[in-house]
């Protein structure tokens, strides 16, 4: 609590407020004190939070599913549902690019038609039609997979920033079924585009076009890990380095809005000690078009691709760039601190769905969320971690939802 007496030696300058400052030292120390009873309380155990942990749900409370347990059930015949984009398991890696050359017709992300040629004449105009902000999401999923959750994103996202124009990168949803699913936000006159996206334009002269073709020609091993993801990690780059904007994932809740965020990326981590970061992420990106920081994201995506490891494509392949060039000239940017957009880490996200208890847990829930409104564009939701837990009554998040949704209450 060194840190916290430091701050209220300061808070007696007229720039700091003693209150804001008390509150924020309540956080801190109540964060430390509760966490590891909250994750217990959640039936959290190591194993389980690589698995991604479950919380039964309470009669009455706000069950936030994703489809993957309502509309993906009610599909389960659906074609749709049998994707190609995820590999055989436990073969070798000669096996798997015989496989992938075998099944490469079937990738939809792949093919060229009508709706690719369109998506340049598409976006752009779009674009042009008054918008205060560019926001780009990524969705190579089948659109039964957008369920309630992924809507929320987009509700809290118009809820703070209700200017703004939204591209959805995603065939599924550039469909009659996808319009159907998008049509609450769409009827509410917020500007949304859902659109097929051209990957032979968006890597045109960039450095992972070799490392696309070679997916395309079965020559390169896609990994084990599904090729949505990774792509998904190489769409934001290129989408942000053709057009500019913002990216952010469909499970981050927005808060706040994001008029005048550019060139910035934030930390998901940082030493205690010395402040510095120790993990970069890439689930909300804002930059500017043509960016030299994402041409050189892109380069390392060509060079260093590994299928196999988790996250090496994407929040490590940010770190390690940023690690190799933050110091350098030429290169405009700013790494935000946490609280910007990961104000809590992924082993702790089960604190904020749960109902505080008792005076002290009531209290810690009323100091998380002035510290949130405060400090943050946001909360990303980890959604491996926290996609079946309950947002239960009186929450963090329940607040947070009743406070920024636009039609999240409809449905309970």
């Amino acid at each position: 609590m060194h840190s916290c007496r430091a701050l209220l030696l300061r808070a007696k300058q007229p720039i700091y407020s003693v209150v804001a400052v008390v509150a924020l030292c309540f956080v801190l120390y109540y964060d430390w004190i509760i966490s590891h009873d909250i994750l217990r309380s959640l039936g959290f155990v190591s194993g389980d939070l690589e698995a991604g942990p479950m919380v039964q749900p309470n009669l009455g409370g706000f069950y936030l599913r994703s489809v993957q347990e309502v509309s993906a059930i009610e599909e389960l015949d659906s074609p749709e549902m049998l994707s190609p984009l995820l590999p055989p398991i436990n073969v070798t890696e000669e096996e798997r690019i015989a496989w992938f050359k075998e099944h490469l017709q079937e990738f939809d992300i792949f093919r060229n038609d009508n709706r690719t040629n369109e998506f340049h004449a598409r976006v752009t105009y779009f674009l042009g039609s008054g918008c205060d902000l560019s926001v780009f999401m990524t969705w190579i999923l089948p659109a039964t997979l957008f369920g309630r959750r992924e809507l929320l994103a987009l509700e809290c996202l118009f809820r703070a920033n209700p200017n703004g124009c939204l591209v959805i990168l995603s065939r599924s949803l550039d469909s009659s079924r996808g319009l159907a699913i998008l049509e609450p936000i769409l009827t509410r006159g917020f500007k949304l585009l859902a659109v097929t996206p051209s990957l032979d334009l968006l890597l045109e002269k960039t450095p992972a076009m070799t490392w696309y073709h070679e997916i395309k020609n079965g020559s390169r091993d896609p990994g084990e890990i599904p090729l949505a993801q990774n792509l998904s990690n190489l769409l934001r780059l290129a989408v942000l380095y053709k057009y500019g904007g913002v990216y952010i994932d469909t499970d981050f809740i927005a808060i706040k809005e994001f008029i005048g965020l550019r060139n910035s990326i934030g930390a998901q981590s940082i030493n205690p000690e010395t402040g510095k970061w120790t993990r970069i992420n890439n689930a909300v990106m804002a930059f500017d078009r043509g960016h030299p920081l994402l041409f050189k994201f892109m380069e390392e995506f060509g060079i260093t691709f590994n299928g196999n490891k988790w996250g090496h494509n994407g929040p490590y392949l940010v770190s390690r760039v940023i690690a190799r060039l933050e110091n350098r000239l030429g290169y405009n940017f700013t790494v935000l601190p946490p609280m910007a957009f990961y104000p809590v880490d992924w082993t702790k996200i089960g604190g904020l769905f749960k109902k505080p208890d008792n005076g002290d847990e009531r209290r810690w829930v009323e100091a998380k969320l002035l510290q949130l409104s405060e400090t943050t564009y946001g909360v990303h939701l980890w959604n491996k971690q926290s996609k079946g837990m309950e947002i239960e009554k009186e929450s963090v998040m329940d607040r947070l939802i009743s406070k920024n949704c636009l039609l999240c209450r409809d449905a309970q």
